[in-house]
């Protein structure tokens, strides 16, 4: 599988303080790739600096081929990636359907909405059901749907979900991760960044763990699975 995101030795912060240090991942088309770690390990400022919501520092960020940093949020969708945000961030008194129709940004986008559309539906019928619904009423499982399927309006070749998890009971989380899969089973390349870590690697492809904004491990589903590392400081194993 040929690479389609490559982060070389970026480095990114928030005025004096450094969040992420010298930090290299690759994520192949195709692929799920998780990104895990805990509170404050840098996962959420990754994700902003591939989205050119923050600036890198040092380091590079290409996507299929093509150097990214320094485009900005737009010259990025653009490029093809979308951002699932932390906390699903909808606008709470538009519609579904709008929230939905709002994220078919680029020309091909527009051009394909209908198409788009359909296949939202199809994924999570409960947002054809409440189309017309305000996204502010919506359950959090529901407000997570729309969010994903605002996401996947922009036809994206790499989607990134930031704790889509986060606020969700478990029988919620799994239907989540359900559609996760069924995603990328249908071509999608994501980036998962998420604090639940048995539900991450039991999806991903491949993996790596973040820890004080340095990549400290990394490595195949299985082989994170099996580490002792991530046993004793993940699941309390």
């Amino acid at each position: 599988m040929s690479t389609l995101l490559r982060l070389d030795g970026i480095q990114v912060g928030y005025g004096d303080m450094t969040a992420v240090h010298e930090a290299s991942l690759e994520v192949r088309e195709g692929e799920t790739v998780a990104l895990i770690g805990g509170n404050g390990a840098g996962k959420t400022t990754t994700l902003r600096a591939v989205s050119g919501l923050l600036p890198i520092r040092s380091g590079s960020i290409e996507f299929a081929g093509e150097r990214l940093d320094g485009l900005g949020p737009a010259g990025v969708v653009a490029r093809g990636i979308a951002h699932v945000p932390e906390g699903r961030q909808l606008f709470p008194t538009m519609t579904v359907r709008e929230n939905l129709e709002l994220g078919a940004r680029s020309v091909d986008a527009r051009r394909r909405r209908a198409e788009t559309l359909a296949w939202v539906f199809d994924l999570f019928p409960r947002l054809s059901e409440r189309q017309k619904q305000v996204a502010g009423t919506l359950s959090g499982g529901e407000q997570q749907m729309c969010a994903i399927g605002r996401g996947l309006m922009a036809r994206p070749r790499l989607l990134m979900l930031d704790e889509p998890s986060l606020g969700l009971a478990p029988v919620v989380v799994r239907a989540i991760f359900d559609d996760l899969e069924r995603i990328n089973r249908g071509g999608l390349t994501i980036l998962l960044v998420e604090q639940n870590v048995l539900r991450a690697l039991q999806l991903c492809h491949r993996g790596y763990v973040l820890e004080n904004g340095r990549i400290a491990l990394e490595g195949a589903r299985d082989a994170l699975l099996a580490s002792p590392h991530i046993k004793q400081a993940y699941l309390g194993l």
